[in-house]
């Protein structure tokens, strides 16, 4: 009998955010309009960094770079829940894939925003060695090892949850597949997976430890600055970052650093402003408040109208 409830295939039932059909379909509406605007606002950010000579420096660097990420992170979800519930099919059989996708694109924001704090604290505080330090090899290195660090953490993830059995009906708990309802789904031990996924969170956290360590460094240097200028124009540097670093940083604890047990259905909302509300919003944080990115989108909207 216990081999007859195990399931053999991946193929796994989507119920949504909310498991009601008034709340999803205004969930529905509202990743319909917040899409759109994730894809182009990143969008714009990359191509004004890309064809502006003026932008071409390690901290618009990363910045193109983290857009680039936010583009696919809401890219791996929010079209399939989209399709699903035009189409009223929560069947999926790319759970895996997309898990993946999730937790490597997931991995590599956090450590280009910890690239970013260390980039503004070399900037503030070695000012007259910041372009020996942020030399291009630097650089290189600060957008390929992200990349590295989170498909590698991903992959072991997923081969871990590919290996386990799962039984009964297959629902996932959420509109995407999360490593956390995945297990919940599983009909033998997952101690060891437990332990795995806690051990990722700590990978996770590194870099959230280095934008400490990084603005301890920042406001040591602004508190040794004399004129109140020099302070306000050293805080407008890494205002927007620390703002995106707290929503970030924010939703993800509110979301994974909970014992895996208290996982319910209603969780699932919070997921929201991880999945499609921060990545909206980062391009407009940075972009509202640079006045160098302003005079950038400005020039590429000139020169699209003239050609």
């Amino acid at each position: 009998m216990k081999e007859d409830n195990q399931s053999s295939t991946l193929d796994f039932i989507l119920l949504g955010i909310s498991g009601q059909q008034k709340q999803d379909n205004f969930f529905f509406i509202l990743f319909l309009f917040i899409y759109p605007i994730t894809l182009i606002g990143n969008l714009l950010v990359v191509l004004a960094i890309c064809f502006d000579i003026c932008l071409h420096n390690p901290m618009y660097f990363h910045m193109a770079n983290l857009s680039f990420v936010d583009i696919f992170f809401s890219s791996v979800t929010i079209p399939k829940m989209l399709v699903n519930y035009i189409l009223h099919s929560k069947a999926f059989g790319g759970c895996l894939t997309q898990m993946y996708f999730m937790i490597a694109l997931a991995n590599t924001d956090s450590y280009i925003l910890a690239a970013m704090a260390y980039d503004r604290a070399v900037a503030i505080s070695c000012p007259l060695h910041y372009t020996m330090i942020m030399s291009p090899q630097t650089c290189i290195l600060l957008l390929v090892g992200p990349w590295v660090v989170g498909n590698t953490n991903a992959l072991l993830h997923t081969l871990l949850t590919a290996s386990l059995p799962f039984c009964g009906n297959q629902e996932v708990t959420n509109f995407y597949c999360d490593i956390v309802p995945l297990l919940k789904l599983s009909c033998s031990d997952i101690h060891f997976n437990v332990k795995m996924m806690y051990l990722g969170a700590g990978v996770f956290s590194v870099p959230l430890l280095c934008i400490i360590v990084s603005y301890v460094w920042v406001f040591s240097t602004i508190l040794r600055v004399p004129s109140t200028k020099g302070v306000r124009k050293a805080f407008s540097t890494c205002g927007a970052h620390l703002t995106v670093v707290s929503l970030y940083y924010g939703t993800v604890m509110g979301m994974y650093f909970r014992p895996l047990t208290s996982y319910h259905l209603k969780d699932a909302v919070m997921t929201v402003m991880y999945i499609a509300v921060t990545p909206m919003l980062n391009p407009f944080i940075y972009s509202l408040r640079n006045r160098d990115m302003k005079a950038a989108m400005g020039r590429l909207f000139r020169k699209r109208i003239s050609t």
